[in-house]
């Protein structure tokens, strides 16, 4: 029994070594990512280390030729054992600036890399976030892995690679440092080494339980950094103020840090202590073997200069083992972090299926058959058995209360998300097979929460066509279609005005005239035979609204427009009209069919013209 438990405690103990060293895994890739960085920086930061390792026992060891000469020259009184003396000297002058300078050097390329790493790491996290789905951006478990890869690792593959190569220059230095102690004791190397174990143990240790608070307390820090947002952002302010939310917000703000703050000071004194008590052998074990070495030379067994070389020999050799397993303690710990970044950039995300730029039947149209979708982590279907057919130049408006699931299926046309169950034809092909980008080329949208671009007003426009987003033709025919030509004129620079207040002479919109900038947006895609318009006209007033829509239906004679709305009077424009409740069509029809139906449509439309008599 007793050896059963001996060989399942070996066991555990072998598994939790193996999976500490399996984080060093990312050391290579570490250094790989720096390498294709910049290729020149690395090899120069390779040969300044070499260089950085190599001169410590050479300067050492011109030191003792020093002090030995200078005995020599006091007791001979020769000129030539003093000019060789005055020899060293340059010798060790020359090697200390190519020292100083190998150090400088240093610096400058892990300086320069740094910038170019941290600004590759964050492309790269960019990169594979626009590969991902709409579901990774739903979900706040996912933003705490982004968080996690984008602030834990930004500037750790350097760290590694800087490590590295310290490993390298102390291996160097030790190897310097030991053949030349080896000379007076074996026994002196052994105590160099067996010193600088327990402070090691201590940085590993504390290394893993800084990265294990640092993953915890992700979601507070975005909490904390979401609070800051709110106090400083100037599209909250003004109901900030109003609500006088402010000193509650920051009330919360101040506690939150003090949580975190706790947090990390507990931890550093932790960390502090027990460095220093480790620490304290070093210390006794350097004065023990100083005080073995002055012993030795007082009897006369070495000379002042070997009591030099090998006390600064020890005194650094002692410094460059600590230092390289503080490395190796260090890369464990940056390897953790880095377990976090690949995390993040080897999530798995299926590629885009489909292959088709056109349909077998160019003039069906869309159909929705049997369409039931469910959220993640939702029991409850936000559309369910969905089917209808929209051909083209038809106008659909979609009605229903807010959850229904009007938005729901945008999304599903748009292929943001894929139904749970039955399926979309455009053209008489499954949404799924067709190419994505040549899908999105064909759909102009216009979202309720519609993006306020800090940009320029043409850039506003014209992100909606990324091939044409600086032809200003096409922003005068989109600002046309919508209505915003008018006012775009009024601006002081017309489509060179910036808009929003991030920056300097930016010009603020009134809610109405972001809209229609938004809606200029979705008639950028001229080429675009789907328009999707989700509360397009929610914040303009009655009068430019009826403009709109009259616009609208004069330009889309040819395309399929669908429109979300709150507003029957926009509404009963429409060519057909389905209400939605909870994921379910409850009717579909014309606006006189469904009048004449008495159904939930009659009653809502009734309830709203009620309120204009």
């Amino acid at each position: 029994m007793a050896l059963h438990r001996l060989q399942t405690v070996w066991r555990q103990q072998l598994q939790a070594l193996r999976q500490s060293l399996s984080v060093f895994q990312y050391s290579g890739r570490a250094v790989e990512l720096v390498w294709s960085t910049d290729r020149l920086l690395t090899i120069v930061l390779a040969i300044l280390t070499v260089g950085v390792g190599l001169l410590p026992g050479a300067i050492a060891y011109l030191g003792k030729l020093i002090v030995d000469g200078v005995v020599l020259a006091a007791q001979t009184g020769l000129e030539t054992d003093r000019w060789r003396t005055l020899q060293y000297v340059g010798y060790e002058a020359v090697a200390i600036v190519v020292q100083s300078g190998c150090q400088q050097g240093i610096l400058l390329c892990q300086s320069l890399l740094r910038g170019l790493l941290a600004q590759k790491i964050s492309l790269l996290v960019m990169q594979k976030a626009l590969t991902l789905d709409m579901a990774h951006f739903e979900d706040s478990e996912f933003y705490d892995k982004m968080m996690r890869a984008r602030e834990g690792a930004a500037h750790r593959p350097l760290t590694v690679v800087s490590r590295t190569y310290g490993l390298v220059k102390d291996s160097l230095s030790l190897l310097t440092f030991g053949g030349l102690l080896l000379h007076f004791s074996a026994w002196a190397v052994l105590l160099l080494v067996l010193a600088t174990i327990p402070p090691f143990i201590s940085e590993t240790r504390f290394a893993k339980d800084s990265f294990r608070l640092f993953n915890w307390r992700i979601p507070e820090k975005r909490e904390h950094h979401y609070l800051e947002v709110l106090l400083a952002r100037e599209d909250y302010a003004m109901e900030v103020k109003l609500y006088q939310l402010g000193p509650i917000l920051l009330d919360r703000y101040c506690r939150m840090f003090e949580q975190l703050y706790r947090e990390d000071r507990d931890l550093s004194i932790r960390r502090m202590v027990w460095s220093y008590l480790l620490g304290l052998i070093s210390t006794i074990a350097f004065y023990g073997t100083y005080v073995w070495i002055i012993h030795e030379a007082i009897a006369g067994r070495i000379s002042l200069g070997d009591l030099t070389m090998y006390l600064v020999v020890f005194r650094q050799g002692q410094n460059t083992f600590s230092s390289l397993l503080s490395s190796i303690g260090g890369m464990y710990e940056d390897n953790l972090y880095l377990a976090n970044l690949y995390d993040f950039l080897e999530e798995e995300v299926p590629e885009p299926a489909g292959y088709a730029t056109y349909g077998p039947q160019p003039g069906d149209g869309i159909r929705f058959e049997n369409v039931s979708f469910t959220y993640p982590d939702n029991e409850k279907p936000a559309l369910y058995q969905v089917s209808f057919h929209l051909p083209p130049g038809r106008k659909l408006a979609i009605v229903g209360k807010n959850g229904s699931g009007k938005t729901t299926l945008i999304k599903l046309l748009t292929r943001l998300y894929t139904p749970t169950s039955g399926r979309i034809l455009l053209d008489g092909r499954d949404l799924q097979d067709w190419d994505l980008e040549a899908l999105q080329r064909r759909i102009g949208v216009i979202f309720q929460h519609f993006v306020r671009y800090q940009f320029t007003v043409g850039e506003n426009v014209g992100v909606g066509d990324v091939d044409h987003l600086m032809e200003q033709p096409l922003w005068e025919a989109a600002t046309e279609k919508s209505t915003a030509r008018p006012f775009i004129d009024e601006l002081p620079d017309s489509f060179q005005t910036r808009l929003g207040r991030w920056f300097k002479s930016g010009r603020e919109l009134s809610g109405g005239q972001w809209q229609k900038i938004a809606l200029s947006r979705a008639f950028m895609r001229s080429n675009a035979d789907i328009l999707i318009l989700d509360e397009p006209t929610s914040a303009v007033d009655a009068e430019a609204e009826a403009e709109i829509f009259d616009r609208l239906r004069s330009v889309t004679q040819d395309q399929i427009a669908i429109l979300i709305s709150h507003r029957f009077s926009t509404v009963r424009m429409a060519d057909r009209i389905m209400v939605l409740a909870e994921g379910k069509v409850l009717e579909q029809g014309t606006h006189e069919e469904l009048m004449q139906q008495g159904g939930r449509y009659a009653e809502l439309f009734s309830l709203q013209a009620a309120g204009y008599r």
